[in-house]
C-alpha cells in the first residue's frame, strides 16, 4: 500500500486564521489572507511585533481549536482506503503544540490512528510515496512526490505540483489510482 504524509498546519489546520484573529485583535490591525499574497505573516510583520508573533503560536491554547481546511476530513477518510495516511508535522518547531496538535487530530481525524502522527523537527526523516505540504522546503527535502498545498505564503511558488484544495487533492489521487 502507498503511503500519504500530511502536513498538519495550512494544510489541515487553517493556522493562518487564528493567528491573524489574534494579531488584529491584539494590534486592532484587520490583515487578511490575501493581504499575505506572495509572502508570510512574520514577513508582513514589522520587527517590533515580532516577539508577540512568536508568543501567540506558543501559547498553550493555540493549536487546540483550529478550524479545518474544507474537505480535508471528507478526502482523507476517502483516501485512507486506498492508502497508508500519516500525519507529519513539524511539532518540535513549537514544543507546546504537541499536546493540542494530538488532541486536535483524535477530535477530527479519529479514523487515523495516534501510531501514524509524526511530529518531528525536519521532515527529511520522512519515508513516503507522497507529502502534502505548504512549505516548498520540505518538499525540496523529500525522496518522493511533494504536492504544494497552495497557502498565501507560496503563491509564487512553480517547482511543484500543486494543489488548491482539498478536492483538487482528491481528483489529483483519482488520476493516479486509473
Amino acid at each position: 500500500m502507498q503511503r500519504i504524509c500530511v502536513d498538519m498546519d495550512e494544510v489541515m489546520a487553517d493556522t493562518l486564521a487564528e493567528h491573524l484573529r489574534r494579531y488584529n485583535q491584539a494590534f486592532d490591525e484587520a490583515i487578511t489572507p490575501e493581504d499575505l499574497a506572495g509572502k508570510g505573516l512574520w514577513q508582513y510583520t514589522p520587527v517590533e511585533r515580532q516577539q508577540q508573533l512568536r508568543a501567540f503560536i506558543d501559547a498553550e491554547d493555540f493549536f487546540e481549536d483550529l478550524p479545518l481546511i474544507a474537505g480535508a476530513q471528507d478526502v482523507l477518510r476517502s483516501l485512507s482506503a486506498r492508502f497508508e495516511i500519516f500525519i507529519a508535522s513539524q511539532a518540535m518547531v513549537v514544543p507546546n503544540s504537541l499536546g493540542p496538535k494530538y488532541r486536535w487530530l483524535q477530535r477530527h481525524f479519529s479514523f487515523i490512528p495516534p501510531s501514524h502522527y509524526v511530529f518531528c523537527g525536519d521532515k527529511s526523516i520522512l519515508l513516503a510515496d507522497y507529502l502534502i505540504d505548504d512549505q516548498p522546503r520540505n518538499l525540496r527535502q523529500f525522496k518522493g512526490q511533494g504536492l504544494l498545498f497552495t497557502a498565501p505564503h507560496n503563491l509564487p511558488e512553480t517547482e511543484f505540483v500543486r494543489v488548491n484544495s482539498w478536492p483538487e487533492v482528491a481528483a489529483y489521487f483519482a488520476a493516479v489510482a486509473s
